[in-house]
């Protein structure tokens, strides 16, 4: 299947720079390019590509508002966001995790990091870098225990040996199919195992599943 990309930045060298390396993989199509994020809702709802690679700070509409938009029309429940950005903080990534985006990796990404990140997210898994994970936990770990995630049970008692192991994986950053080659299992037993995850723990998205793995200790800052 050819996953169809929609490029929304600013800059047009930064967009003609990325649309030629997606244009390089065999399996993706650049389908257009927006200058905003107005512009890039516009596109969306036109174009119907299958992920959005959004910068952030674009003029008028930004990234994270046009991410809000689009996740919350109806008519685009299939179109996923990847933000792609040099602008790596915590309030980053918070504001586009809630915004609805699939996806977050900063500018800096190899580009074979960034065509493995698209076919991710355009498969409907979500992803964090690395940095990104960090400034997450960072994030979380300063608030009171009255914080983001006051209503989840921390405990860990109704996981599974193997789902602590894959959400100790998780909590790395690693994508499901980073999970399933560490595991030697398949990408689909991975996901199910992430999903059996979330739903256990009473959580909404991978996001959180990375602050509870650190919050109950099961993963530790400095921890390989």
């Amino acid at each position: 299947m050819t996953i169809r990309v929609l490029l929304a930045d600013d800059q047009a060298l930064i967009r003609g720079g990325f649309a030629a390396l997606i244009r390089s993989a065999d399996d993706m199509l650049v389908v257009g390019e927006a200058v905003d994020g107005a512009d890039a809702l516009r596109q969306a709802r036109d174009l119907r590509p299958d992920v959005v690679l959004m910068d952030i700070r674009m003029p008028g509409t930004d990234g994270i508002s046009a991410t809000q938009l689009i996740t919350d029309d109806p008519g685009l429940s299939d179109v996923k966001v990847l933000i792609l950005t040099t602008f790596e903080a915590d309030d980053h990534v918070l504001a586009a995790l809630r915004a609805g985006a699939s996806g977050f990796l900063g500018k800096g990404v190899e580009p074979a990091e960034l065509l493995d990140g698209i076919r991710v997210v355009a498969a409907g898994d979500a992803l964090l870098s690395p940095r990104a994970t960090r400034g997450l936990i960072d994030r979380y770990l300063a608030q009171p225990s009255n914080g983001a995630v006051e209503a989840v049970d921390p405990s860990l008692d109704v996981l599974t040996d193997r789902e602590r192991e894959v959400v100790a994986l998780v909590a790395h950053g690693l994508s499901n199919d980073q999970i399933a080659a560490r595991l030697f299992v398949s990408p689909l037993t991975a996901k199910t195992h992430v999903n059996r995850s979330m739903t256990k723990l009473g959580v909404r998205d991978r996001a959180q599943l990375v602050v509870i793995a650190y919050q109950t200790g099961l993963v530790r800052a400095g921890d390989e």
